[in-house]
């Protein structure tokens, strides 16, 4: 079972406390539809199961937008409400200068790894091992494949280590996996609230 690579520095509000069932979302202050879906989507689910045995964590990632999707615009959010970019455009043409609700759940900090030849190395082989295959192709295989995905990862400003390693979509992306970090299902974009409460009292 795909495992996941969870990595954070700065929890920036709350505490994540790995249980059984444990619901991640990863998000970016630069996305809109990030604060206009997933977030309260996120509360709702927090608001539901947090006094059970499901654990939670928002993380802010950033993929893109470095200049935005930083910790300090992050730690603003968290601490008012503050917001940036589209996000600031969209809320501002909705009539509000800050996020019109609260964030009840932990949120934490995607690590970055900038220009570090372990992290970079490690994170070529933690890519490489998501191919099922990758173990028992021959070796000259396996050797195009690490320069193919060290060439990429390498043309990157930045590598947060959570969205990078386990080769998320985008933002919103969810992921309920277990107390050994085991996936159990993942989403991204838009879902329906019935369909991860299904799943949280399937596993539970």
């Amino acid at each position: 079972m795909k495992k996941l690579e969870l990595h954070f520095d700065n929890e920036l509000q709350g505490k994540f406390e790995l249980k059984d069932l444990n619901i991640l979302l990863v998000f970016q202050v630069n996305c809109p539809g990030c604060f206009s879906f997933a977030l309260p989507f996120f509360n709702k689910l927090y608001q539901e199961f947090n006094s059970s045995d499901v654990s939670f964590l928002a993380l802010s990632t950033a993929f893109e937008d470095f200049d935005k999707n930083t910790l300090e615009n992050t730690s603003d959010l968290v601490k008012a409400g503050v917001v940036v970019g589209e996000t600031k455009s969209f809320l501002n043409k909705r009539g509000f200068d800050k996020v019109p609700y609260s964030l009840n759940f932990p949120i934490a900090m995607d690590k970055t790894g900038e220009e570090n030849t372990v992290v970079l190395d490690n994170a070529v082989e933690v890519i490489c091992s998501t191919n099922p295959n990758y173990k028992i192709w021959p070796d000259f295989e396996q050797t195009a494949l690490r320069k193919r995905v060290h060439d990429y990862l390498n043309s990157l400003d930045k590598i947060s280590l959570t969205f990078t390693l386990n080769q998320l979509r985008g933002t919103p992306s969810f992921v309920m996996f277990n107390s050994n970090y085991e996936i159990l299902n993942e989403w991204f974009g838009h879902i329906t609230y019935d369909e991860v409460v299904e799943k949280v009292h399937y596993f539970k």
